[in-house]
């Protein structure tokens, strides 16, 4: 039984309880009318609670037998308070009274010790690729017996430039084969009203470029749960705290409506904690710091625990990626994961066009002994579309003309993490997976837009 049915139980006896003292009151007074409408009450009472306890535990469950004695001694209170005189009760009445209260008592106990509380925790994520910031507290949570864990993608939207949305895009299929999916029309929030709701996208209608659906907003989500629990689905470079110009570029993903409206947020490291609690509390006031306090955690990133616990051997690699990373006697060259973001695109413009032909040229004359896997943001193209579209058909052409040569991988899978692992150095942008590198121990090298050779 969930942690909200089971309270739901519990009130129940507790109506109950009071009612068998108003049974009391009312027969001391000699007031059998209002006896028999109140034991009408606790039947009615009874079996709203039987009901409860059958659709979650079965009917077989053992206090549904208690239920139904606690009914039959209900039934004879109220027929033999019919039978005596206005004004007083007998002393079967009486004695019937004491057998309710012990078939109630009975049926508390069981309540409290036979049914076990599990809690129902929902994870929301909208991009398979952005699985990994959610991935090993789902695993912790599946893996609880008292915790019935549901992975529910939602659907999310592209946007125009006037911020309308445009086309709708749901991944539920792209998850991986381990994790069970639950469509999102098959589940009923207001119904269910999960214990633990978690989130990764924290943006709500403050993205010009995507939007989940506006029922996954933070600020209605937090109607349907006791606990919402935000989680970035990137990862920042440290920044020391104390370092004011450092920190001016962190704070604007501390100032997303996810963190205002989450019960709970949980970021990569008790540094950046104090980044966001210090940039909150400069908003919202010094009162407020131990709110902040209290709500953000620096419990570490699930995305380096996903990418610390895969090992490079363990990796289902795609033939054609094979065929272009193997040399001729069976050893590997060396793969450098090429990444090209968002920010670049939107600042750069055409010049950020050209430097990427250089790249894939220098990349392109040394295929022998270097493999370049690439793997561009996932929403490059619905950013471009919406912020660029001058842009667009040069960027498609550069793409199209990559994957016909054949000589390098393009990347556009979910599954991000097998890139990162795979790739023996990092090249490109800046972005969280810069972190990621670093955290293995792996070279990375930020690529300069003014340099085409």
């Amino acid at each position: 039984m969930r942690k909200a049915q089971k309270k739901e139980a519990e009130s129940f006896i507790r109506l109950l309880e009071e009612a068998h003292k108003a049974v009391s009151k009312a027969m001391e007074a000699g007031k059998n009318y209002i006896v028999q409408d109140l034991l009408e009450q606790c039947q009615e009472g009874a079996i709203k609670l039987g009901e409860l306890i059958e659709n979650a535990e079965g009917e077989r469950f053992k206090t549904i037998p208690l239920l139904e004695d606690y009914c039959e001694i209900v039934y004879q209170i109220y027929e033999t308070a019919g039978q005596c005189q206005e004004g007083g009760a007998d002393s079967e009445v009486n004695s019937l009274q004491v057998s309710l209260a012990q078939a109630l008592a009975q049926i508390k106990d069981s309540v409290e010790n036979d049914i076990k509380a599990r809690t129902e925790i929902v994870f929301l994520p909208y991009k398979a690729s952005m699985w990994d910031s959610l991935e090993s507290v789902w695993k912790a949570a599946n893996e609880d017996p008292e915790c019935d864990a549901y992975v529910v993608p939602i659907p999310y939207f592209d946007k125009n430039s006037d911020g309308s949305f445009k086309e709708a895009h749901y991944e539920g299929d792209q998850y991986p084969a381990y994790v069970p999916v639950t469509d999102y029309n098959d589940y009923n929030f207001e119904a269910r009203r999960p214990d633990v709701i978690y989130i990764h996208n924290p943006y709500d209608n403050c993205n010009h470029v995507t939007s989940v659906h506006p029922f996954f907003y933070s600020d209605n989500l937090k109607k349907f749960t006791d606990k919402l629990v935000y989680i970035p689905y990137f990862i920042l470079g440290e920044v020391d705290p104390e370092d004011e110009k450092e920190v001016e570029w962190v704070q604007n993903y501390c100032m997303v409506p996810g963190v205002f409206h989450a019960d709970k947020v949980i970021v990569q490291s008790e540094a950046m904690r104090q980044i966001y609690i210090n940039v909150l509390t400069k908003e919202t006031g010094e009162s407020s710091r131990p709110i902040w306090e209290e709500k953000i955690l620096g419990l570490g990133s699930p995305k380096v625990d996903k990418v610390l616990g895969t090992k490079k051997e363990d990796l289902e690699i795609p033939d054609d990626w094979l065929r272009i990373i193997e040399k001729p006697d069976g050893s590997w060259k060396k793969v450098i994961f090429y990444n090209t973001g968002v920010a670049a695109l939107l600042k750069h413009d055409e010049k950020m066009l050209e430097k990427m032909k250089s790249v894939f040229k220098t990349f392109k004359e040394n295929q022998d002994e270097v493999a370049l896997l690439w793997r561009p943001h996932p929403l490059i193209k619905a950013t471009i579309e919406s912020m660029r579209p001058q842009l667009w058909q040069g960027y498609q052409k550069i793409v199209e003309q990559y994957k016909e040569e054949g000589w390098g991988i393009y990347d556009d899978t979910p599954d991000m993490d097998r890139a990162v692992v795979l790739g023996d150095a990092y090249y490109g942008d800046g972005s969280s997976i810069v972190a990621l590198y670093q955290l293995l121990g792996k070279p990375v090298m930020e690529q300069n837009v003014n340099i085409l050779e």
